[in-house]
């Protein structure tokens, strides 16, 4: 990521359990109060996902933890929220999603430029044996790197 961008939340799972055909950055319609948690690093998605909705990109099971300096004005933290795209980037991703197997996965959040942003996913569920030659190729790696270290010695 560039200059002028700080991370919040990364979805480390969603690499593993998918493979990402493509990724877009998207705005995200906020509430001041969600806004408020979101500087805290006060979110949660494990399970989160996209789902297009009469031409508008709405994220699911994104929960934004309740800000307790808020009082009555506080947001629901399991409402559905918005994604900010282009109209030709919605219909661009509507006719990838009604493809056989792919889904829309938010993969991290982000401030730029003093914005919420996040990183969507086209995603395709990977089977278990992909999981596990990413595994081995990730040990790999590690053990190649092991050694090298250790011949510079």
């Amino acid at each position: 990521m560039s200059e002028g961008v700080k991370i919040i939340a990364v979805n480390r799972k969603a690499r593993h359990d998918y493979a990402v055909d493509d990724t877009y950055e998207c705005g995200l319609e906020l509430l001041g109060t969600e806004v408020k948690s979101f500087r805290d690093g006060k979110i949660s998605f494990p399970d989160a996902w996209a789902d297009i909705i009469d031409g508008e990109i709405w994220i699911r099971s994104l929960r934004i933890a309740e800000n307790p300096f808020s009082s009555i004005f506080n947001h629901d933290p399991d409402r559905k929220k918005r994604l900010i795209l282009h109209r030709d980037e919605i219909k661009r991703l509507t006719r990838k999603v009604e493809e056989k197997g792919f889904t829309l996965i938010p993969l991290s959040f982000y401030f730029k430029k003093g914005r919420v942003k996040v990183e969507l996913g086209v995603c395709k569920g990977k089977k278990a044996f992909d999981k596990r030659a990413d595994i081995r190729e990730r040990d790999v790696k590690r053990d190649l790197a092991r050694e090298f270290r250790k011949g510079l010695h």
